[in-house]
């Protein structure tokens, strides 16, 4: 299993009725195939993991597992606040068909650094998936620290980290945890192409729902150390990545989701539809430029 790369966080699209919009999905899986995706993440934040009824984590991990047919890893959003519960979801989603588990750090209940370990272990032993680690702290309320993250690498079935935190700081020190069975993902978008030059083996993506093949560039020259081309992809990213941070994942991503013709707008409660005003414009401009300069490209 090789999870590097641009590796697609993906959206879980809602009909018109709320109920999962399988079709949809079908859809954006092939967008994903197609740019050159090199793994998926289902049921993470971007898709809503906590706003999902139980079998429909199950009937949307299934289908994902069923679509790519192998073609690259499928990684299932394991995490709960809970240890006991995110051993039994990450027993489901291996009996689902998926290739890993990526643990988010319990929420809320803002563990110490010793139960973060202790939580993490006891994942990796009893869940039957490689785990990937998830720190996000600005939605979890608590910092997976690096020295922990040292500790944890050497359990077998502890196969990487997503460190969301985009600080230079946090990169280089989780550049320095790297070896060939741990590998460090990038969680941020803004700042991806510099924790990939820094030695982040891929990037786990936001704006890669949206345009695949362009996100796929910049991993592909900054994972070979191409520090030019980085910056050109950058540049010609940031335009919808800063889009894309006008209102809380995944609200703007799915509201460009018509435009493409992958799904609806419509997220779950309490998250709501980006309104129409100068955040959706631009949303649209900078989505409408990237594709415009796809198509001369190609």
């Amino acid at each position: 299993m090789n999870i590097r790369g641009s590796i697609c966080a993906l959206a879980t699209p809602f009909a018109a009725d709320g109920t999962l919009d399988l079709p949809a999905f079908a859809r954006l899986l092939d967008h994903q195939l197609a740019g050159g995706t090199q793994a998926l993440v289902v049921a993470g934040s971007t898709g809503e993991a906590h706003m999902l009824e139980s079998d429909e984590f199950d009937r949307l991990l299934a289908f994902a597992v069923k679509h790519v047919a192998g073609r690259v890893p499928v990684i299932a959003g394991t995490g709960e606040a809970g240890t006991a519960k995110t051993i039994a979801l990450t027993r489901r989603a291996k009996a689902l068909g998926a290739d890993a588990a990526l643990v988010v750090t319990p929420y809320y209940v803002r563990p110490t650094q010793e139960g973060l370990r202790r939580h993490f272990i006891d994942v990796a032993e009893q869940g039957g998936l490689p785990v990937v680690l998830y720190n996000v702290p600005g939605r979890t309320g608590c910092d997976l620290l690096p020295e922990t993250v040292a500790g944890l690498r050497d359990h077998p079935a502890i196969v990487g980290i997503k460190e969301a935190r985009g600080d230079r700081e946090r990169i280089l020190a989780l550049a320095e945890l790297v070896r060939p069975d741990f590998v460090y993902l990038s969680g941020d978008d803004g700042s991806a192409g510099e924790a990939m030059l820094a030695g982040a083996a891929g990037t786990i993506s936001v704006v890669a729902n949206l345009v695949p093949g362009v996100f796929r560039a910049l991993c592909d020259a900054a994972v070979g150390g191409d520090q030019a081309a980085t910056a050109r992809c950058h540049a010609t990213l940031e335009p919808l990545v800063q889009a894309l941070n006008c209102a809380p994942n995944p609200i703007a991503v799915k509201a460009a989701l018509p435009w493409l013709g992958l799904g609806l707008a419509l997220p779950r409660l309490p998250l709501v539809e980006l309104n129409d005003g100068p955040d959706r414009a631009r949303l649209h401009q900078a989505l409408s430029s990237l594709a415009s300069l796809a198509t001369a490209a190609g």
